[in-house]
């Protein structure tokens, strides 16, 4: 017993060799270059926090409804799930190499020395025969045990490494959601601009066909020309023609929507909606919180962590592995006497095992993971770097469409005032045709872009959501124990 007190001393008290974790500083400004445009708040880290269900700030009840599909039905999100719960298990894999392993192998040897004399009989089947020398029987019943003690660490970093990973393939659930229920909420906000120029077709379309029939008139009068006619002609088609097109994508946007909530094309009908508000206020918090606030970036950083872990495992291969085995069980020549005292046998002892030529096979082992770590480590600030500039490209693309709108409805009423006035004159015969037909398709083309610009803004705004994390932070990242956990 001495021996084996002595080994697990030694366990208890191994050490881990290798470097210790330590998070590597990131690039973080102080603030943000794109400053938030009007009505948009930059707050204080627990001010204002974006909550989980970020969509709800849009005030949308179709659109709650969609987004709470994503995370049920998206098969993305799904796929997401079971590669975490794969990584749950990988720890709990590698968890069991700090125990013990026991095994049995029961066995029955009959051997003989000697002739012996067979004799078959074909019609009963029976064989009889005697026997020229001895025949022993031996039962054995053995329970075999080896164990790794864990000196250098090797096993503790691998479960380490391991856990790692599992809180990166969290992180990483949560990016996926976020990416499709962000995807889910620009489809829906495009697939509505298509229903604003629906609506503006529509009515262009009407206004078109009233001044094509005041053109034949006036042609049947003799106050227009046929040319007149035909401009008027081809203005009301050419706007027939974009309003049937719109259809293509509106329907092409209608599916997306409906395999990213987990639905098959026919089943989800959208209606048209129209009338939309510009987009929320949504508070951008201070650079320094981002890091904690990105599922994208807590997943780079805990996959630097397990590359980490593995340099410690390179490590741990210069020094000797100890094991500890032994062997306890039963043997008798008889099955009655088998499982009883005077049949036990036993015997344990410790091995020390130690590589003393790999002809430099371990050093580059170590070469590589290393190298691994700093290619993580540069994964994980480029990711930082990246969000960091989504969020500034947000801001800037906000800040600058909604000076955009203003400067447009402008141009718009502006465009509106001057197809007044030459439809006016062109009623009273003092302005040709093609000064209305001018003025039209100017007004049409504003209008349009209004409606284009506020489906940028709303797409931008929901880009920033995605840019700032969606409300999600490191907190929610799975811990130790719920990845141990056996659910």
């Amino acid at each position: 017993m001495r021996p084996t007190l002595l080994v697990l001393a030694i366990s208890l008290s191994g050490c881990m060799v290798g470097p210790k974790y330590k998070k590597p500083a990131a690039p973080v400004p102080t603030t943000y270059k794109e400053a938030p445009p009007a009505g948009w708040k930059e707050a204080q880290p627990s001010d204002e926090k974006i909550r989980g269900k970020w969509w709800e700030l849009y005030g949308d009840p179709a659109l709650n409804a969609l987004e709470e599909q994503v995370a049920i039905n998206n098969q993305n999100v799904i796929a997401a799930e079971a590669n975490y719960r794969v990584a749950k298990a990988q720890v709990r894999v590698a968890r069991a190499a700090l125990f013990p392993t026991v095994a049995t192998s029961p066995s029955v040897t009959v051997s003989g020395s000697g002739s012996r004399n067979v004799t078959t009989n074909g019609t009963t089947g029976t064989i009889t025969g005697s026997a020229g020398g001895g025949v022993t029987q031996r039962y054995i019943l053995p329970v075999d045990v080896s164990w790794q003690i864990d000196v250098w660490g090797s096993i503790r970093r691998s479960i380490n490494a391991n856990v790692d990973l599992a809180q990166a393939a969290g992180a990483e659930v949560e990016n996926v959601r976020l990416l499709y229920q962000s995807e889910v909420a620009i489809d829906y906000f495009q697939l509505h601009g298509i229903d604003g120029e629906t609506t503006l077709l529509e009515r262009t379309v009407k206004d078109y066909t009233d001044f094509l029939d005041l053109t034949r008139k006036r042609f049947a009068g003799g106050i227009a020309t046929d040319a007149d006619v035909a401009q008027a002609e081809e203005q009301l088609y050419n706007a027939q023609t974009q309003l049937t097109d719109l259809g293509v994508t509106r329907a092409q946007l209608e599916h997306t929507i409906a395999v990213l909530t987990g639905k098959p094309p026919a089943n989800l009908t959208l209606p048209a909606v129209t009338q939309r508000p510009d987009p929320p206020p949504v508070p951008v918090a201070l650079p320094s919180t981002l890091l904690e606030r990105r599922p994208d970036i807590a997943e780079a950083e805990r996959r630097m962590a397990s590359a980490n872990e593995q340099i410690g495992i390179a490590h741990a291969a210069f020094y000797p592995t100890l094991n500890l085995g032994g062997s306890a069980g039963f043997q008798s020549s008889t099955i009655g006497s088998l499982l009883t005292w005077p049949s036990r046998f036993w015997s344990v002892g410790p091995q020390l095992a130690e590589t003393i030529f790999d002809a430099g096979r371990r050093r580059g082992q170590l070469q590589i993971a290393e190298a691994e770590y700093d290619v993580n480590t540069a994964n994980y600030r480029q990711t930082v770097l990246t969000a960091f500039q989504q969020v500034e490209d947000n801001l800037a693309e906000l800040r600058i469409l909604e000076q955009e709108t203003s400067e447009l409805r402008r141009a718009t009423a502006a465009a509106q005032r001057a197809l007044d006035v030459s439809t006016a004159q062109y009623t009273a015969g003092t302005t040709p045709y093609l000064q209305v037909l001018v003025s039209q398709t100017i007004v049409l083309a504003d209008q349009r872009a209004e409606i284009n610009l506020l489906t940028r803004r709303l797409a931008a705004s929901v880009s920033l959501i995605q840019a700032l994390g969606g409300g999600w932070d490191t907190t929610k990242l799975p811990s130790v124990g719920e990845i141990r956990s056996n659910k």
